[in-house]
């Protein structure tokens, strides 16, 4: 494994119109590249996962798995605003010498799919072999698939969308209304917001999960008033993010996950899908509550090649970070 930082002094103009002078991206590299350089595989983390893409898909990315160092050059960037290495709403504002707090701009996720773009001509990487990405990283790489056109051979979109549903929205509004809520939001330290963090991990946490895999998993062995396992469960999740997350980092990609829409500007949703040039696998989840698996069959089918393979679990959302045997045998599938 090699780390790398990506800074460019060259501004990126954002959807917004705001613009972000400077930036920097941390990234994780494994493997070599070969000589005609035709083993990239460059994956794209979810909301709070970081670049060590070995660690939190390892039944995906390791020595033995179905990209492994020997065969594949791999690597993942934390994604521009996550609070990992990359610039983020704690780095320094080079106009006022402090930290932005909450004068970060606005991202969204082709604002995100810019920048790893940019970091793409950087390592001077001509084509991608497979881009795969799942939930917000699953956006990010629809969204550079469009613009990669035919430097792009495969994109494998897993438990993720076209365009963000009003569903998942609402769940991300409740998540920065409990951020929000705590008294320590609005300062300007790293810690702020870090309790409503906690409850936003909680609400996030339901729609993770699919009803049957909590009722299954926290069910009660003993009749009880308080002190419940689901309860438990809820907010132990919210302490263990706190401990490695930030509020500002979880407010800009959820919000930079409501902003998707594929098809912004180009014509519809439809229109944009038909524009990708690369193979296309979409992979839903039976059980997503999050993200739909119709929502990846449509994908499927209004792309120009396009797969569909499902996951079979009780996991919800999460499975496409869990069921790495499922996984593994669609993309093998969807290779041949």
């Amino acid at each position: 494994m090699q780390t790398g930082s990506f800074h460019s002094s060259t501004p990126l103009l954002l959807e917004s119109g705001e613009v972000l002078e400077q930036y920097s991206l941390a990234y994780t590299t494994y493997g070599q590249l070969n000589a005609d350089h035709s083993n990239v595989v460059w994956a794209v983390h979810a909301l709070t996962g970081d670049a060590k893409v070995a660690d939190w898909w390892s039944g995906l990315v390791g020595e033995n798995a179905l990209y492994n160092y020997s065969s594949h050059f791999i690597i993942c960037a934390n994604l521009l605003g996550s609070g990992y290495g990359s610039t983020n709403a704690l780095s320094e504002n080079p106009s006022t010498g402090t930290p932005y707090f909450y004068d970060f701009p606005v991202l969204s996720t082709r604002d995100l799919a810019q920048s790893l773009e940019y970091l793409r001509q950087h390592l001077k990487i001509e084509q991608i072999h497979t881009l795969i990405g799942g939930s917000l990283g699953g956006q990010v790489a629809l969204e550079w698939a469009y613009t990669l056109g035919q430097r792009l051979q495969h994109a494998i979109i897993i438990a993720s969308t076209a365009k963000t549903s009003p569903w998942v929205i609402g769940f991300n509004e409740a998540q920065r209304m409990a951020i929000a809520a705590d008294n320590t939001w609005g300062q300007t330290h790293e810690d702020a917001g870090k309790k409503g963090l906690e409850a936003a991990r909680a609400i996030a946490m339901l729609s993770y999960r699919n009803p049957s895999d909590i009722n299954t998993k926290q069910k009660e062995s003993e009749e009880k008033l308080d002190g419940f396992l689901a309860a438990s469960y809820l907010r132990y999740q919210g302490s263990k993010l706190a401990k490695r997350f930030q509020a500002f980092s979880y407010w800009t990609l959820t919000k930079a996950m409501d902003s998707h829409d594929i098809g912004r500007g180009r014509g519809g949703v439809e229109t944009a899908l038909e524009a990708i040039q690369s193979r296309v696998l979409a992979v839903g989840v039976n059980s997503d509550l999050l993200f739909l698996a119709e929502e990846a069959q449509f994908l499927s089918q209004k792309v120009r090649t396009g797969n569909y393979g499902e996951i079979v679990s009780t996991a919800g959302h999460d499975a496409f970070l869990i069921e790495f045997a499922q996984l593994s045998s669609l993309i093998k599938k969807f290779y041949r």
